[in-house]
């Protein structure tokens, strides 16, 4: 594209098409824009804008506000202090707006008014520069310290487009969400998404199955569910019924085959497993009950590079190298076989955490685990330990089980079984949590 481009904010053709649904009632893109513009004129003049908004549609209005003012949107994976602080040292320049006000050291801290003094004038949706600076995204942290990424606005559109073609997406498709829009998954699938295919997204954000069905009752049809495969789990595992869906999207974490299957003989609806990183968003996707292999969206390709693989191309800035061991099948095919940096060496045998973890969970019984690397002691070699939730199962038959699909030199030393893993909202679980829990299974 040239540098000179714009896009539109939103692809909606009439100030009467939804766009949001909240409080039970239809949110028009009339009304949407007339708040984005109300809002633009009462934000804090600062550069960058830290959008903690917890209602989607609050979200989406923020962000067009931000757009139309030229502000940077910064979206934070976590609400952590240490992480607002870290954010507020990075980008002096700040102000943060969310339902309440968030006390800062040195930014400008605003509380969204509600209800707006809007004007709802003549139907004219506004054009944002395609070289602007939209949002910074964070990585999650689940390795580390989060790292930022810039997004121009023009590559947060192309993928949101390329994305709806690949998938098939239904044009004015109703979109809830139980992932966060500050995540990079969030932010692609429950708000531009729906942007630029003319759909609506409910202000919502579901935590238990009863709430996803109620929820859902409140779209029309052509409903799509963005989730992750802990709440595609409790879903399955829930007696409640769902209303009809007609697509599950997954990802932030690796969906079993089992249960993707599950899931679709259960609520009649395809199940597609997206993959891509914060640095690039969305990659490629599949049906996972039903394969293996990954196919890349519209215009994205993986090509040799030293040292590994990279994906290039359509909504891609440069280069993305991937963090994953692939098997390529072909420019826009693959299939994955672990992570580079969890891969783990014991006794001379190589394994992936994320195997190891995908085998803990096609065990019967359990409802979420994950393999930890322990601290070693100097001139020790590391050891695994594992943290399980499976109430119905003791650690012997778990680990009988894993005996039955994992080399015994893997096999967790210890093995603690757990309430609770304490995942993200997204569903990832940071280093950080681990190494917490390592640190109270050793106190015990």
């Amino acid at each position: 594209m040239a540098t000179n481009d714009s896009a539109p904010l939103i692809a909606h053709r009439h100030p009467d098409e939804p766009i949001a649904w909240r409080g039970g009632r239809c949110v028009s893109a009339g009304e949407f824009l007339a708040d984005v513009r109300a809002l633009a004129k009462r934000l804090p003049r600062r550069r960058h804008l830290l959008n903690l908004c917890d209602d989607r549609y609050r979200f989406l209005v923020s962000l067009g506000a931000a757009l139309l003012n030229g502000q940077i949107t910064l979206l934070a994976p976590n609400r952590t202090q240490k992480l607002l602080d870290q954010i507020e040292e990075a980008y002096p320049d700040l102000a943060c707006v969310a339902e309440t006000a968030v006390p800062l050291v040195n930014g400008a801290s605003f509380a969204y008014p509600e209800p707006l003094a809007r004007r709802v004038s003549g139907w004219e949706v506004p054009r944002i520069p395609g070289g602007q600076t939209a949002a910074v995204v964070f990585t999650s942290g689940s390795t580390g310290r989060p790292v930022p990424h810039a997004k121009p606005w023009r590559k947060l559109v192309a993928g949101a487009r390329s994305a709806a073609e690949t998938l098939g997406l239904p044009e004015g498709a109703a979109v809830l969400g139980t992932v966060p829009p500050q995540h990079m998954w969030g932010l692609e699938a429950t708000v531009l998404l729906p942007m630029q295919m003319g759909g609506a997204v409910h202000a919502c954000r579901p935590l238990f199955p009863a709430d996803v069905a109620g929820w859902l009752a409140e779209l029309p049809r052509r409903r799509v569910l963005v989730t992750t495969p802990l709440h595609i789990r409790a879903c399955v595992e829930d007696s409640v019924e769902l209303p009809g869906l007609d697509l599950i999207l997954s990802a932030a974490a690796p969906l079993a085959r089992g249960l993707a299957g599950a899931a679709e003989a259960r609520f009649g609806a395809r199940v597609v497993e997206i993959y891509g990183c914060t640095e690039a968003g969305m990659i490629a996707s599949r049906r996972t009950a039903h394969t293996d292999t990954w196919h890349t969206l519209r215009d994205v390709r993986v090509i040799a590079a030293p040292g590994g693989w990279v994906f290039e191309g359509g909504h891609i800035d440069g280069h993305a190298p991937s963090n994953d061991l692939l098997e390529v099948l072909g420019e826009r095919e693959f299939r994955l076989a672990g992570r580079l940096a969890d891969v783990v060496n014991v006794a001379g045998k190589r394994a992936s955490l994320a195997d190891l973890n995908r085998k803990l969970a096609e065990i019967p019984g359990v409802r979420d685990g994950a393999f930890h690397t322990r601290e070693a002691e100097s001139g020790k070699a590391a050891r695994l330990m594992a943290f399980v939730v499976a109430p119905s199962l003791s650690e012997a038959e778990i680990l009988e089980a894993l005996r039955r699909s994992i080399d015994p030199v893997f096999l967790p030393r210890p093995l603690v079984k757990v309430p609770a893993l304490p995942r993200a909202p997204t569903g990832k679980l940071p280093i950080e949590a681990l190494r917490e829990l390592e640190l109270s299974a050793g106190e015990r």
